[in-house]
């Protein structure tokens, strides 16, 4: 398995990740061709300094995604963040640790990337995700909150 940047090529393969789940067969429109939005948030994802979208790959094909956005900001001393979202590992090789290992290339690269913090938010209703963030260390600090614009 290897970890790289996602490229445009490979965007069918990774909302097909994003819709296998119970939150994101609502959330995602799996149509063939895909829908312009998504060609379009990849290139303005890809366009932005300090943000990623890092697949795992074995055998040539995608079976792990997530986004990883580094952040720059003045609380904490100046402290750099990195947060990690759209996280999604193939059904098919879910607990064989390939989650774990694509957290650790994240991390790794947060702290390549001057990072003193990694931080995400995860659904309310996914309790075994919290104990998988939970057993890689993260702790339940905060509560999100998100506002809908359209």
């Amino acid at each position: 398995m290897r970890f790289r940047d996602a490229q445009r090529e490979d965007l069918d393969a990774i909302v097909a990740l994003l819709a296998d789940d119970e939150l994101g067969r609502v959330r995602e429109n799996l149509e063939t061709p895909l829908p312009q939005v998504y060609l379009t948030a990849f290139d303005e994802l890809t366009a932005q300094a300090g943000n990623r979208l890092i697949v795992a790959v074995e055998d040539d094909e995608i079976i792990g995604c997530l986004q990883l956005t580094f952040t720059a900001g003045i609380a904490r001393q100046g402290l750099k963040r990195a947060t990690i979202e759209g996280v999604r590992v193939s059904r098919d090789v879910r607990g064989s640790g390939i989650g774990q290992k694509l957290f650790e290339y994240a991390i790794e690269e947060a702290r390549r990337g001057g990072c003193g913090m990694v931080q995400l938010t995860t659904d309310k209703v996914r309790p075994d995700t919290h104990r998988f963030y939970e057993a890689l260390g993260f702790e339940p600090s905060h509560v999100g909150m998100k506002l809908m614009l359209g």
